[in-house]
């Protein structure tokens, strides 16, 4: 993000994609724009962007389906990877101990 200006040709079609029905948080995303910035270029260009120019939702509909799962999936993975640090953290911890809680109940 960081104030880099888009052309005007990808602006626009941003905003055909958002008159598509993408969600502008799914847009934000992928182009690496604000999403207010968005917002605004859609309600600038709204009127001005004929029917026949916009975009089916068919095509990208697969796409924006295709990054919610890969979404998914960081977030399974990066809940598994924590699970499995601080299981690991646990462990070591016992092993540090001389006389761990656990060999107390085996006797």
């Amino acid at each position: 993000m960081g104030g880099k200006r888009l052309k005007e040709e990808t602006r626009m079609k941003i905003v055909r994609e958002a008159l598509a029905g993408i969600k502008i948080g799914v847009l934000a995303r992928m182009y690496d724009v604000h999403p207010e910035s968005i917002r605004l270029w859609v309600r600038d260009h709204r009127d001005s962007v004929p029917p026949e120019e916009i975009p089916q939702t068919d095509e990208y509909v697969q796409e924006v389906q295709r990054l919610q799962e890969v979404e998914e999936r960081y977030e399974k993975a990066i809940k598994a990877l924590g699970e499995k640090e601080l299981e690991n953290e646990i462990l070591r911890e016992l092993l540090k101990k001389k006389n761990p809680a656990y060999l107390k109940n085996l006797k």
